[in-house]
């Protein structure tokens, strides 16, 4: 466009104007001043680093800010309800912009928020009254991944413009985060329920370096034609000259980015032509030591110091230096050579910037934070290798493309210079990677696919995406579904593969992930596999924002795992599978696994169950490390082992953390324990046994814990009690350290104890526990919160009875707990509680109380004609079965009927089931080989089955606890007239007269003085026949048949054809009854 075509600032409205400090827009933003502020039209963008390209994203925050205008031309804004979010590959760049953006708009009440790592203190107010929010692409999608559900994506609907910054961000692995955030919202905009809202016309605009797939991203964003610019390096402000070198690599990373400082010095002289110059390194270390080693270069030439141009420039410097607070960087200064980096003070980073600026500094090294942070522009940028320190993943990595063309476009300085140099060092073999870049040839491609299982996951769980066809939309919606369509070889298909098998494919990928999910119970899906609901292992796992393999692993862990397994689960998470066994490393990893001192609390044991003497998984040597790490005292002093530790530690805490919710989701009470303590013992590096505790504290590292442990501190408890003089003297340091050491005691949690007591319990199998916690007074002087887990579990059957988030500061003291323990299949159970605090190691408080019956001495039961007065029913899951066809068991009946409770006749057909009465005393149940063979009367073989049955192992009582073979006993005599009956038991063919005998595992709930226990299925025995002598005449034929079944609606054939047994008659009179899975042999004398 030509200089007399460039659009005016006084074009704007006037509330506008004051926005922008100069008079016209350059050339590239006058051609698209009209797209970005005359319409409302999707646009796409590509210019070169520098171009100016920031103040299209403020025409267009401008022309959604028109809407306020009235028409006498006025602004009355309203706060929150038009949103507009901008977002950008690094925290620094958001933050930069935060700055400018507040200066710009702050006066006229648009509010703008910082969503990032850094700024934690937002809350959901904030949210909706913010006019513009500012975040990365993760933290996006993670704070949105969890709205829906709570209610903290209401602010969605007032989306109405989003703003990309370097959207080819998107070829980076990190892609794939912007990715699923911009096609969430493409998803949300195409809601019904939406229609009305600013979401559903919300306005999308890119812009990228120079790249040659424009039009792909184009058609992703739902971009017109009219809406795509194209801008070459004519655009640019100051032509750039690019120069990539390449070198041959050392060792290893570290040794090559150290090689590079000897080239640097060369490569100023040749290409800066005596200007500013801005190097660019990977570390802050690195910054200082390749500043020192142009300065010593410098220095040594004397009077010839090229950096140093004129005497008063000296001087300057001179002046400068004195100022310093930092010695190194005054020595640096003197010879015209600076650095530049976090580590800081802001005294001296102003110093520094403003010598560079005014032209006094020649040469500042700095970290690549300075690229996206202060704009501090130079003739020459030397960027000194193209790869940095990861922390998370402890080794060297690529840099960001954005990153690269970030720190390129800070060369030339209009209007100081009309050309700038940018210089990339590399290695050879990446050479044509960084040429293609600065070229503009680069393809932006999608980085979705391996990752779609956790983002379409992440969808479920927010609930954009209910059933199998929104699945499929939203891969749709995707840049992965534009790519795939244009290279389909880069995502493992045949070129010229034809459009509709494209489009199953693409149907099939998403089925698959739908399916993966649904297996390990991450969703539901109904019988179709078409709806699709989010389960509560799908919830953490976007939750915690892990990867679906490690998801598979948590999800199948037993829930008995104790806290070596739960180490274990981590150390095979693929968070950290990127870590590896190098060779050099074997012997040191070895020697730590023998443990000859003792160290160690786990080892890498072989199949022989004894330590292994050579490690040789990735996992074995991280299982090492951890445990080495969390002794307190740490063996290892080799670097990389160390990046490798820092990453396991912080990987760690959060995989156990999930662990942690898996386990109280599914109710297991050791998983969740172990977990627990797992997570903060790798937030502290320490575990919770460790002689070294006092670690946590502010101002005690190694040396001072040493000390104070040879003196036998080695607690909180016993640093309280220490007195301030005698801990200096131990640590050999001076006066007020001791006191400084006692006062920091105060911000840790107040002491907490817990107690644990039986109550009296009046429901029938069940105890009362009472667990009170109890707040000591500690006078605390920190504001910070203390957060702790109060968990309470039965050890026995590993079922948590209650979990509770507390805040120890602010509950109400003594907060008393009742649970009920079921103490059934057990002859005791073993209730713990624990109560285990977020982050300190050393202050959790453990309980445990034995639950156990009382055994209580056999009562003889109530005789069978005698009645008796009690409210237990019969369980639902016995039968009564009366005998059509045999009429003996009638007249047996009216025989009993005829006799008195004095008559001491007995009945010759068959043995009588009559009981003792309840009010005689106990009886003695003599062994039958004592006495000579006599005349069996039904006293003497009642007395030698409730001998026996003293042998029972203890039963189950409720229908719920029992084992799957569990089968009511019904047991039928059969009256053939002779004077031995034949006993069986026949649940299949029952008639109306047949007597029945029932025996009940299920002891009476109406008497408050049963307990269950070893002796009780005597008790349950004696109560039972007692009771079906009651119960015969409330049994009735129904529909001809001699079934009634207490338990309405159940189908009594499929009972019988199910709970079929017999009692046979074996050689010797001996007689076998199974007994709920429990066999035992009554001997009929």
């Amino acid at each position: 466009m030509d200089s007399y075509s460039l659009i005016s600032v006084a074009d704007l409205p006037v509330p506008f104007r004051s926005a922008f400090h100069f008079r016209y827009f350059n050339s590239l933003q006058s051609e698209c001043f009209p797209g970005c502020f005359l319409s409302d039209v999707n646009m796409v963008i590509s210019a070169p680093t520098g171009s100016g390209k920031t103040v299209l994203f403020e025409l267009c925050i401008l022309r959604l800010l028109s809407r306020f205008l009235s028409q006498d031309g006025k602004f009355h804004h309203l706060k929150g309800t038009l949103k507009t979010i901008y977002i950008a590959p690094s925290k620094a760049l958001v933050q930069e912009k935060l700055r400018d953006w507040n200066m710009k708009f702050n006066s006229w009440g648009v509010n703008s928020l910082e969503m990032t790592g850094d700024n934690e203190s937002y809350n959901l107010k904030n949210v909706h009254d913010a006019d513009i929010i500012l975040t990365t692409p993760e933290k996006f999608d993670a704070v949105t991944r969890h709205g829906i559900r709570d209610g903290g994506l209401s602010f969605f609907s007032d989306i109405a413009l989003v703003l990309i910054d370097e959207v080819h961000l998107l070829n980076d692995p990190r892609g794939a985060a912007l990715e699923a955030i911009v096609s969430r919202i493409k998803m949300l905009s195409r809601r019904s329920d939406m229609k009305s809202s600013p979401l559903a016309n919300v306005r999308l605009l890119a812009v990228s370096a120079t790249i040659p797939n424009i039009e792909d991203l184009a058609e992703w964003l739902l971009v017109p034609p009219k809406g795509i610019k194209r801008f070459g390096e004519e655009m640019r402000p100051v032509k750039l000259v690019t120069k990539v070198f390449g070198y041959a690599p050392a060792k290893n990373d570290f040794l090559f980015e150290r090689r590079l400082q000897s080239f640097i010095f060369d490569i100023l002289m040749q290409h800066s032509r005596g200007k500013s110059a801005l190097v660019f390194c990977s570390t802050r270390k690195g910054a200082q030591e390749a500043a020192q080693h142009l300065s010593q270069i410098a220095v040594s030439l004397g009077p010839s110091n090229p950096f140093i141009k004129s005497k008063l420039q000296q001087e300057k410097l001179k002046e400068a230096s004195l100022s310093c607070s930092d010695k190194q960087m005054q020595s640096c200064i003197l010879a015209g050579v600076g650095y530049h980096n976090g580590g800081l003070c802001m005294k001296d980073r102003n110093l520094i910037e403003g010598l560079f600026l005014k032209g006094d500094l020649q040469i500042l090294c700095t970290t690549n934070t300075l690229a996206h942070g202060i704009n501090l522009p130079a003739h020459t940028v030397i960027i000194k290798s193209t790869q940095y320190f990861n922390k998370e993943k402890g080794l060297y990595l690529e840099y960001e493309r954005s990153m690269v063309l970030q720190m390129c476009g800070r060369a030339g300085r209009p209007p100081f210079d009309d050309t700038g140099t940018v210089i990339i060092m590399t290695r050879k073999e990446t050479v044509h990677l960084y040429e293609n870049l600065l070229n503009g040839c680069e393809m932006v491609e999608s980085q979705l696919l391996s990752c779609a299982m956790e983002h379409l996951n992440a969808e479920i769980v927010q609930l954009t995406v209910s059933d199998i066809s929104l699945a499929i939309e939203w891969l749709k919606c995707s840049y992965l579904y534009v790519r795939i369509k244009k290279n389909p070889e880069n995502y493992g298909l045949k070129r010229g593969i034809p459009c509709e098998r494209l489009e199953k494919h693409m149907r099939e990928i998403c089925v698959q992930k739908v399916n993966e999910l649904a297996e390990y119970g991450m969703i539901w899906t109904d019988e179709d596999a078409f709806l699709l609901k989010p389960l509560e292992p799908g919830k953490l796992m976007t939750k915690f924002y892990l990867k679906f393999g490690t998801m598979k692993v948590i999800v199948t862990a037993p829930g008995s795992c104790s806290l070596e397994d739960v180490l274990r689960v981590v150390c095979s998470s693929e968070e950290i599978a990127w870590i590896q066994l190098r060779r050099n490393e074997k012997k040191l990893l070895n020697d730590i696994n023998s443990d000859k001192e003792g160290r160690l609390r786990f080892h890498v044991l072989g199949e022989n169950g004894k330590r292994k003497k050579r490690i040789q998984s990735r996992e074995e040597k991280l299982y090492v490390l951890a445990n080495d790490c969390l002794t307190g005292d740490p063996s290892i002093r080799d670097l990389s082992l160390n990046q490798d530790t820092n990453s396991l530690c912080s990987n760690g805490c959060r995989i156990a953390r999930c662990l942690k919710e898996c386990f109280i989701y599914k109710k297991s009470y050791k998983g969740a324990v172990n977990s627990t303590l797992l997570a903060k013992c790798l937030h502290q590096r320490l575990w919770d046994d460790s002689p070294y505790l006092l670690k946590q504290l502010p101002g005690i590292g190694m040396v001072t814990a040493k000390a104070l442990l040879s003196a036998g501190i080695c607690s909180f408890r016993t640093m309280e009690e220490a007195d301030p003089r005698k801990i200096e003297i131990l640590t050999g340091r001076k006066y007020p350290f001791g006191n400084h050491i006692k006062e920091s005691l105060l911000s840790l949690p107040p002491k907490l104890e817990m107690q644990i007591e039986e109550a009296e319990c009046k429901v029938q199998g069940k105890s009362k526990i009472t667990i009170k916690l109890s707040r000591i007074l500690r006078v605390t002087s920190s504001s910070k919160r203390h957060y702790a887990d109060m968990i309470v579990g039965s050890e026995e059957d590993n079922m948590i009875l209650f979990h509770e988030k507390i805040r120890a500061e602010e509950f109400s003291s003594p907060y008393v707990v009742t649970v009920l323990v079921a103490c059934l299949q057990y002859g005791k159970v073993t209730v713990k509680a624990d109560l285990i605090f977020d982050e300190y190691v050393g202050l959790d408080v453990h309980e445990k109380h034995v639950v156990s019956r009382d055994i209580y001495p056999i009562k003889k039961a109530a005789r069978a004609d005698e009645t008796t007065s009690t409210a237990y029913s019969l369980p639902k899951e016995i039968y009564i079965k009366e005998d059509d066809n045999d009429d003996s068991m009638s007249s047996y009946a009216s025989k009993k009927e005829t006799q008195g409770p004095g008559n001491n006749s007995k009945s010759s057909s068959m043995p009588s089931f009559d009981l003792l009465d309840d009010e005689e005393t106990d009886i003695y149940l003599a062994d039958p080989g004592e006495t000579e063979p006599k005349a069996k009367t039904e006293e003497m073989i009642f007395d030698h089955i409730r001998k026996k049955s003293k042998n029972f192992p203890t039963l189950v009582t409720s229908k719920e606890a029992m084992d799957c073979s569990y089968e009511p006993l019904i047991l039928r005599s059969t009256t053939t007239g002779t004077p031995k009956s034949q006993f069986k038991i026949d649940a299949g063919d029952f008639y109306e007269n047949d007597d029945l005998i029932i025996v009940d595992p299920t002891p009476p709930a109406a008497s408050p003085k049963f307990f269950w226990d070893e002796q009780c299925f005597n008790t349950s025995i004696s109560r039972s026949f007692n009771k079906i002598m009651e119960s015969k005449k409330l049994t009735s034929p129904i529909n001809g048949h001699g079934a009634l079944p207490l338990e309405s609606g159940l189908d009594s054939g499929t009972r019988q054809d199910d709970r079929r047994k017999s009692y046979e008659e074996t050689p010797g009179s001996h007689k076998e009854v199974t007994f709920l899975g429990f066999k035992s042999v009554f001997s009929f004398l």
